[in-house]
Formats: structure tokens, sequence, C-alpha cells
């Protein structure tokens, strides 16, 4: 009876070449990469922090509840993630003139420049992570990605 093989760097022949699997290693590429690199340079800052960041650069002052739902993450964690971020002075949280229950989120100044900063660090780890790929292969690669993740591409 052959014994398991334990080690890490080596995958059952069924599994290679299956999509799936191949997506689980490559996301399990990209978070470590991310992770490394919001360690590094991020000042405590994380990969949520960037997307609450990014949605209110791009979309403008919105509800916690909002962000949840259009950042995909969960409604105590975004709490969470705001608070700190409004400890760093990078967004503004103030009382919906209308809902006095619910807060608007705006980002400030300051999370615009820290913003650009991370820009920065994510797109470093684009290049790492990318690195393996030609020019060309790089845009089919994301070409591909994107009508995996939304078919109407």
């Amino acid at each position: 009876m052959p014994t398991p093989h334990h080690d890490t760097g080596h995958t059952p022949t069924r599994l290679e070449g299956r999509a799936t699997w191949l997506l689980s290693r490559a996301h399990a590429r990209s978070s470590g990469l991310l992770s490394a690199a919001f360690e590094a340079n991020g000042d405590g800052l994380r990969g949520y922090h960037y997307r609450l960041l990014a949605a209110l650069q791009e979309w403008g002052p919105a509800s916690q509840a909002d962000l949840g739902r259009t950042t995909g993450i969960d409604r105590s964690d975004v709490t969470a993630a705001l608070t700190e971020l409004e400890a760093r002075k990078l967004v503004e949280r103030s009382v919906d003139p209308d809902h006095k229950r619910r807060n608007i989120v705006t980002i400030t100044a300051a999370g615009v420049v820290r913003l650009l900063e991370l820009d920065k660090v994510i797109d470093g780890v684009q290049d790492e992570f990318l690195a393996p790929l030609t020019a060309a292969q790089r845009r089919q690669f994301i070409a591909l990605m994107s009508r995996l993740v939304d078919p109407r591409c």
C-alpha cells in the first residue's frame, strides 16, 4: 500500500488541470502576496480597508449598510473597519439628516492620499502575481477572469 505523500508542493494527478483547483491555488498565492504587502506597507491597514476607501472615493459618501452591500464586506466588519479608518482620520462619519439612525461615511483628504499610496502597494502585488505572464497573456488572463466573475462580460 503506498504511503501518503504530505509534501505540499505536489498535487494529486486528478486535481491537476482542473480550473477550480488552479483558481483556488492562484487565490491562495494572491492572498499571500496581498497580506505580505499590506503587512509591509499598510501600517495596519488591510485589503478590506482599501476596498472601503476605494468605494468611497469612486462613488462618494455612503451609508455603512450600503458600503457593506457594494463592497461585499459583512456589516459588522464594515463597522469595525470604519472605526479604524475614522481613528486614522481617513474617513468621517456623520448622522444622516434624513435617517437619524443611519451614518453617512465620507472619505477625507487624508483618506484620498492614503488610498493613492495603497494603490501603489496593490499595483506592486499585481506585477508580482502576474510576473510569469507576458503583457499579452496578462490582458488575456484579466479578460478571462472578468468573464468568469461576471459571465455577462
